[in-house]
This record gives structure tokens, sequence and C-alpha cells, in this order.
């Protein structure tokens, strides 16, 4: 599945000034990890975000975000969001906070050998 590469590119720019990023191909797009956990990415034209267990409901209540059921069953703690709800700069920054901050309080992951 290819991902939507103007979308990637503002992530990116969203996460340029946090430190510890990476890029992976992951879930059939592009996935953002922070000292090796995953806070979002880019699946075809929407935002994975990473949110946690605990912020989850919360996160299904705000408008254009759905449950992420890449796997046909709905994976708690993560949430997909619509280009509707990336329309402005400040609501894609909201979304990549949220992930980055989840994963930013998880502690580092040593890289996996390939």
């Amino acid at each position: 599945m290819a991902f939507d590469e103007t979308l990637a590119a503002r992530v990116r720019r969203a996460l340029a000034s946090q430190r510890g990023v990476a890029e992976r191909r992951m879930f059939g797009g592009l996935c953002f990890l922070i000292r090796g956990n995953m806070c979002c990415g880019v699946v075809g034209d929407r935002l994975m975000v990473r949110v946690g267990p605990d912020a989850y409901e919360e996160a299904l209540s705000r408008p254009h975000a759905s449950e992420m059921d890449f796997t046909g069953r709905p994976l708690r703690g993560m949430v997909y969001v619509t280009m509707e709800g990336l329309r402005s700069e400040a609501a894609l920054m909201g979304w990549v906070r949220r992930g980055s901050t989840f994963a930013g309080a998880l502690p580092a992951r040593k890289p996996k050998k390939r």
C-alpha cells in the first residue's frame, strides 16, 4: 500500500524539533519512531497515531478519528485520523504531539538486529 507523501512531509516537519526520530516502513505505510518507539505514521491517506490505552477513548471522541483496525480488530491505543481532521498545521501538530508525548514517555528501545 502506498502512503501520502505530502502528509508524510508534513509529519516530518512537525517532528523536526524532536530528538531521536527515525522512520521505518511498517503497516504498509511509513511509521515515525521516537527512541525506537512508534509515535505515529502515514497509512494510505490517513494519519495513524499511537495515543496509548489511557488516552484511547478520549482520542476516539475527537472529530475525524476512528479505531485503527489494520488487522480487522481494533488496536487499543492507536487511532486513525482522516485528512479532514488534519487540514490545518495546528490540527496536525496536535495529533503528532499526542503520539510523540506517549512514545517519548516510554523507555528507549534497543534496535533489533536485522
